[in-house]
């Protein structure tokens, strides 16, 4: 019996898998045809950025995507830095931490740059940075409407202060772009926090979030030891910071393609109108 059980269990983890929110056995084929939302408490799981893009947008065409972080500080912490990028590159089967590219939502052509947590926690090398920069400057040269999706846990420690460097070429390459008075939305997801938050996740003309994503800077204790301060429990929620005025709306990711659709053609009906 222990013997059959053992041999069950790895093709059992791939069938199904537990809801973080509800702790429900969440059938993974179930899952991925309902945009990875769980049926039971609608909790939103993290979604892969390959799977973003073909849930909003048709006729992609990746761009930069030969790009990638190098080891410029010749970083070692239990093994070479640039032997864990191989190693993740294999594991996720993505370049790097965002994928970027030019697609059709619906009739409209955009710019979508979408970051994946499961590459290094989708933090922000020097790849990501330069990745997204030429990214901006497409929208700006071909006139395009703008979306980038976060989910990243900040600056990659291993690239150090190259890491916090894109921070600015990315905030003063979207001041280019709103000079040319081109629509940039910003869609938040779980995790959204550190750099990213603090820079161009935050700099959008509309500002989306998924609900109940976790949305911050640093984390609650940091915090409150800084401020000396008690914070509210649920103050990095999405729904917080929507309630507060950071965010414009929050979205579910089944109307998601909807929303920036619509957006797109009410900020096309203003500019030419």
């Amino acid at each position: 019996m222990g013997k059959s059980t053992r041999q069950a269990s790895p093709r059992l983890l791939k069938i199904w898998s537990k809801c973080e929110a509800c702790q429900n056995l969440v059938d993974i084929k179930q899952l991925q045809g309902n945009l990875r939302v769980c049926v039971e408490c609608d909790y939103h799981w993290r979604m892969p950025s390959r799977e973003r893009i073909a849930s909003l947008v048709d006729n992609w065409q990746p761009l930069n995507d030969h790009l990638t972080s190098t080891d410029a500080l010749d970083f070692y912490d239990q093994q070479p830095y640039a032997l864990r990028i191989q190693q993740t590159q294999m594991r996720t089967q993505l370049p790097e931490a965002v994928l970027t590219g030019i697609g059709d939502l619906e009739d409209q052509k955009v710019a979508l740059g979408v970051m994946d947590f499961e590459f290094m926690g989708g933090s922000m090398g020097s790849a990501v940075g330069e990745k997204i920069t030429r990214l901006i400057e497409t929208s700006i040269s071909q006139a395009l409407p703008l979306i980038l999706i976060s989910a990243s846990g900040g600056a990659r420690m291993q690239e150090g202060v190259l890491s916090l460097m894109q921070m600015a070429k990315i905030s003063s390459a979207l001041e280019r772009f709103h000079q040319h008075g081109l629509l940039y939305i910003s869609v938040l997801t779980s995790p959204t926090t550190g750099g990213v938050m603090a820079s161009f996740a935050m700099l959008g003309d509309l500002i989306l979030a998924e609900p109940k994503a976790t949305v911050g800077f640093a984390g609650k204790r940091v915090i409150e030891q800084t401020i000396k301060e008690d914070l509210p429990q649920n103050f990095q929620s999405a729904e917080y910071l929507r309630q507060h005025g950071f965010l414009d709306l929050i979205v579910h990711r089944s109307k998601l393609k909807t929303t920036l659709y619509k957006m797109i053609r009410w900020h096309h009906r203003l500019t030419e109108g």
